[in-house]
């Protein structure tokens, strides 16, 4: 899952190296595989990692270029990072290590903001160019990755990271209370706003990026969707739609770490399952209920006429309250 924190202008009055270690503890869960940080005088960052995609320590972050005046923490996967990396290998990048990570490092060297539209994948990253005195914050296309900042310090200082439970751990964040976000939350059970319950905290955008120079922010969108309506025939959508598909779930099963794949008995999981045929499938059912509540029976069975290995898990109220 990996996750990451950072800080920027902080006042003196600010320990910077304790307050990037308590809030990299509050995201411990995130990434129990190793955790380290960056800091000058202008900007911090934390990360915890969760490894995926080369495991070695040479993909850890966060992550530098040759020079070390551009330094990453990324939280996601790049479903297109090999073809990137050929193509910046060909433009006379040199990679160090075989990780999506450092793709990010060199496309930013080579396309700046330019980079994201050729993004492929789920993602939230930050970028300081020191020589620039500039940092690039983005988040992928349909917000899968989760990513807040805030301005609401008492320093004015930028703070922003994967939860926002680790800005609790900074000591110039603010801690108010937003009651307008608790209307649309209450209407429609989920929050549909880039607000939070805390004050002047924010999600940044899916499909957009953050510019943040010298203590002022710019944010601006690097996608937006372009539906246009075509005639075709209904053999041509099905076609297109299996390939679409089988492409995306070819995408994700690069990894160097084994593939699992959550089955229930719907149509849509298993007919991933199907395509992707993962290492083992994962079902969750009701204790002591049959039927539309407990599909467990229906995705074994699917795993057996895939050989795939089941792993099921019924809940009851006890594991809920």
């Amino acid at each position: 899952m990996c996750g990451f924190v950072g800080f920027a202008h902080a006042s003196p009055e600010i320990d910077r190296v304790k307050t990037i270690n308590d809030m990299m503890k509050a995201i411990l869960h995130r990434g129990p595989d190793s955790g380290d940080f960056f800091n000058d005088d202008k900007v911090t960052l934390g990360f915890r990692r969760l490894s995926i995609i080369d495991l070695s320590d040479e993909a850890s972050q966060p992550m530098y270029n040759e020079d070390k005046s551009c330094v990453l923490v990324f939280n996601g996967e790049i479903y297109n990072f090999q073809e990137l990396r050929e193509e910046l290998i060909k433009k006379g990048h040199v990679f160090k290590c075989d990780s999506d990570s450092e793709v990010l490092i060199h496309g930013y060297e080579e396309y700046g903001e330019g980079l994201l539209p050729k993004l492929r994948g789920m993602f939230a990253f930050a970028i300081w160019d020191s020589k620039k005195e500039t940092m690039l914050i983005a988040r992928d296309y349909f917000g899968i990755k989760p990513l807040y900042y805030t301005q609401n310090t008492t320093d004015n200082s930028l703070i922003f990271g994967s939860e926002i439970k680790a800005f609790l751990k900074h000591a110039s964040f603010k801690k108010e209370l937003n009651k307008d976000a608790l209307k649309p939350y209450l209407t429609f059970q989920y929050s549909v706003l880039d607000e939070t319950f805390f004050k002047g905290v924010y999600k940044l955008k899916p499909a957009h990026y953050m510019i943040y120079k010298r203590g002022q922010m710019e944010i601006k969108p690097y996608w937006k969707l372009d539906y246009n309506e075509k005639e075709n025939t209904l053999k041509h959508y099905i076609e297109e739609i299996k390939a679409t598909l089988q492409e995306s779930v070819d995408y994700h099963r690069i990894s160097d770490v084994k593939v699992g794949s959550f089955l229930s008995g719907g149509i849509d999981s298993s007919y991933i399952t199907a395509l992707l045929k993962p290492n083992k499938t994962f079902s969750v059912g009701f204790q002591d209920y049959d039927g539309i509540f407990n599909e467990t029976n229906l995705a074994k069975d699917l795993s057996d006429i895939l050989g795939i290995e089941n792993y099921k898990k019924l809940i009851n109220a006890d594991d809920c309250f």
